[in-house]
């Protein structure tokens, strides 16, 4: 902030300020919480650094007026949220309200003066995710905008985090799938759907954006490319049909954009942006490979479908909630079909307090369909992210495609691990192994480990750097307990290799008993397809439920989010190291990150077939025709390799050809979510954070759970022993069909389901049919609780609709 000027003492400013606040601390009592005012919910300020902050804002609690000496108080970004009804009539337009809004905080205070806040840009205007702006306050500010008429929320911007060529047809989506290539001088035939992206930005020179045989885009799109660092409207073409970028955000936070190694443009630096959005959408780039790896036709979900860049994450994945809000209301301006947020925070916010919340709610009135991934903060539960109804949530899991390398002990004992080593495909000899645990630079000496297999926990490629630097023979890393089998490959520039959490035991007690404990390392540079239980939940997805409303079950689907293949930026390092000079047009890497554009894409090839469906009908199909068995036909298992829950799946891994035909569907209007929203006991003006304009308030029948959503959870608690849940379904096939309930409970001692009617006839298509579900607890044995699942379905010959179900005693 600027020093106080030279004909104001700085005893007297120190004095005056002090003053103020001291006047102002009882106006915010130091036990305020953020719900304690449904206008201003606050994040903790973030620690005063200048570079690169990647650990998401946590907590929100309201800020206090403490007493502090003037070198304490800085600005910081904020969101202001107002209501479109609320601006005074003399003020022509919201920009000159706002601006009003600034100028008076200035002549009421001397600490807004000296911080020259009504000298201070609006960093954005926002008029579709909402009302309002962007700009920088001190604290004493933010909390006396809040308190100005018309003003419904102020948000501390948040620092949030991106959570980051076999999927496809694992996934069922084949080559004619993946878009219609239309005959010489016909219409696109639905090649005009655009996937947008919020994310790190794009490589446009990849092949996977090459836009052969693709045709002009429809009138419809109002996006454009925008000039930058190495990038201009020539980068784009008929495959990438829109690239922004924005920062203000981020620079407001102090966090810096080290030009020498990212790009002031929509050009992608760290390569997320460019995997995801090839994922999604990319082109056929056939022989695509990392060091032979997975060598094959590389394509996307939707390959034949736009895509559009909002690069709003900088250096290693920061991404300022300010930003990304400002990229989903272009994204909605540009009129895209699909949103793919790969990005998150650790903590679930309330839906009226979360900026991706209140976006993609704007995004669904607007009929976008939006897909977020779940979290990387896996196995424990009640930590999934990004949970609103509205958005689709995506967990991760493994594909039936592995990378074997081979571990040989002294005692003849083999084990199977994966690595990406490739430089000396014959292996190693037999050398002494040497357990060290973390493996970290300052234990690893080549005294110590010298001619050596070092055998680490949770190694990473940069520590077989260190490893290769000190002279070590190779590297085994074993995975943690809670990643468990799950193994996320890695391209190690040394003889090493990963083995899962339990073949690691056996080699550690090996270790243990030897007397002289040795072992080779095998290195068969393979791919292989089809032999490996797959899908696999990773150990990193994030797992239900929701923390915010348990009653909705998150995640909503299983994609694979485990060593994906897809393409890179040429000038980024593959392991975002320094020290790594290994650049490469493909990348192999892991994340939730990875799942969503999965779904994201085959929403986009959903959108195509079905132009007319709400975006809530398409997480319909998707959910309801998702798979729950692997490919071995037995149950999707977890890392742990137990039985997966629907609070780890979701509904299942995702399966288009099913979900391009699911028969039925529910459909959930944006009524729907405002009644649950007033079911949950928002108040209104929480509920006007979210909603804009006029809203009528309804309780949903049967409590939160009663949201006509592709699935159910039932809690009971002491005073509750039966739910009644209502849903309605709506026929989406062409010929008259009649269903039949099926209920799948494994715990009938437990719980007694029964559905009313048992029969439903559905004649014309679009046609609307109702039933109830009650849900009777019938546990005896207090201590007898815990969860159970199970399954609703509404089948014939030709369709099976699948509803998950989860029972919870409280």
């Amino acid at each position: 902030m600027p020093m106080p000027s030279s004909t104001l003492p700085v005893t007297l400013y120190s004095c005056l300020l002090l003053f103020l606040l001291l006047l102002e601390a009882p106006l915010c009592p130091t036990n305020a919480t953020s719900t304690s005012s449904p206008k201003l919910q606050i994040a903790a300020s973030p620690p005063e650094v200048a570079t690169t902050v990647t650990n998401p804002l946590s907590e929100l609690t309201e800020v206090v007026d403490h007493p502090a000496p003037p070198t304490l108080i800085r600005p910081a970004l904020y969101i202001i949220h107002t209501s479109n009804f609320s601006r005074p009539s003399h003020f022509a337009t919201q920009e000159q309200w706002y601006s009003s809004l600034l100028q008076s905080l200035a002549a009421n205070t001397v600490a807004a003066a000296l911080t020259e806040t009504s000298q201070r840009p609006f960093l954005y205007t926002y008029n579709i995710v909402l009302h309002g702006f962007a700009t920088t306050l001190t604290p004493l500010e933010a909390k006396r905008i809040s308190r100005i008429q018309g003003v419904i929320g102020v948000y501390k911007n948040r620092i949030l985090e991106l959570q980051s060529t076999r999927s496809p047809d694992f996934l069922g989506v084949t080559s004619s799938d993946s878009g219609v290539r239309p005959p010489v001088g016909e219409s696109n035939s639905g090649q005009d759907v655009v996937i947008g992206l919020v994310d790190s930005g794009i490589w446009p020179e990849s092949l996977s954006f090459d836009d052969s045989d693709l045709l002009p885009i429809g009138s419809k799109w109002r996006g454009t490319c925008e000039n930058g660092t190495r990038f201009d409207a020539t980068n784009c073409n008929n495959k990438l049909v829109g690239a922004r970028f924005f920062k203000a955000g981020i620079v407001a936070e102090g966090i810096l954009i080290d030009e020498a190694s990212e790009f002031l443009s929509p050009r992608d630096a760290i390569g997320h942006g460019t995997h995801t959005a090839s994922t999604a959408a990319g082109s056929e780039v056939p022989g695509a490979n990392l060091f032979g790896f997975a060598n094959g036709k590389a394509r996307g979900m939707a390959s034949r479908a736009r895509i559009a860049m909002y690069k709003a994450c900088w250096g290693y994945g920061s991404c300022s909630s300010a930003d990304i809000l400002a990229a989903m209301e272009m994204a909605i301006k540009d009129r895209v079909d699909v949103l793919s947020l790969s990005i998150g925070s650790n903590i679930d916010a309330p839906y009226y307090d979360d900026p991706i919340s209140i976006g993609a709610f704007a995004a669904v009135r607007n009929g976008i369909f939006v897909a977020c991934s779940a979290g990387n903060n896996g196995p424990t539960e009640s930590t999934v992210t990004n949970t609103s109804p509205w958005i689709t949530t995506v967990g991760a899991g493994t594909i039936d495609r592995k990378f074997p390398a081979r571990v040989t002990l002294g005692n003849g004992e083999v084990y199977v691990g994966e690595s990406l080593y490739s430089e000396m495909a014959q292996g190693t000899n037999m050398f002494p192994l040497l357990y060290v645990g973390f493996c970290t630079d300052d234990i690893l000496l080549p005294d110590v480990i010298m001619g050596k297999i070092v055998v680490c926990t949770e190694a990473s490629v940069a520590t077989g750097f260190y490893v290769e630097a000190a002279g070590g023979a190779g590297m085994i890393s074993i995975t943690g307990e809670e990643q468990g089998q799950v193994i996320i490959v890695k391209s190690f520039t040394l003889p090493a290799l990963t083995v899962g959490y339990i073949d690691g035991k056996k080699i550690l007690s090996y270790i243990t008993s030897a007397a002289n404990p040795v072992a080779e390392l095998a290195f068969g540079h393979e791919t292989i397809i089809g032999e490996n239980r797959a899908p696999i939940v990773a150990g990193f997805s994030s797992r239900g439920p929701s923390y915010i409303q348990p009653k909705i079950l998150k995640p909503d689907i299983l994609a694979p989010g485990v060593n994906i293949i897809a393409a890179w930026p040429t000038e980024s390092s593959l392991t975002r190291l320094a020290d790594d000079p290994r650049r490469e047009a493909f990348n192999i890497i892991s994340g939730t990150s990875m799942a969503c554009p999965h779904v994201a894409g085959i929403a986009a090839l959903l959108r195509e077939a079905h132009q007319t469906w709400s975006p809530a009908m398409i997480r319909s199909a998707i959910m309801t025709t998702a798979v729950t068995l692997d490919n071995y036909y037995r149950p999707t298992v977890d890392q742990s390799m137990g039985v997966a829950t629907p609070f780890e799946i979701g509904a299942g891994l995702v399966h288009f050809p099913m979900a391009r035909d699911p028969g039925l569907v529910y459909d959930t209007s944006v009524q729907d979510y405002v009644d649950l929203m007033c079911t949950m006991n928002y108040t209104k003006e929480q509920i006007s954070q979210v909603v804009p304009g006029i809203f009528t308030c309804s309780q949903l029948e049967g409590g939160a759970g009663g949201l006509n959503y592709p699935s159910f959870v039932v809690i009971f608690d002491n005073e509750t022993k039966s739910r009644m849940l209502r849903r309605t379904l709506t026929k989406v096939s062409k010929q008259p069909e009649t269903y039949t309930a099926r209920v799948v409970n494994p715990r009938p001692d437990k719980v007694e389901v029964t559905v009313e009617p048992q029969i439903l006839d559905f004649d014309d298509e679009n046609k609307l049919r109702s039933y109830k579900v009650e849900f009777k607890s019938i546990v005896v044995d207090p201590t007898d609780k815990g969860t159970e699942y199970g399954y609703v379905i509404w089948e014939n010959s030709v369709h099976q609709v699948k509803s998950p179900v989860v029972f919870m005693w409280n």
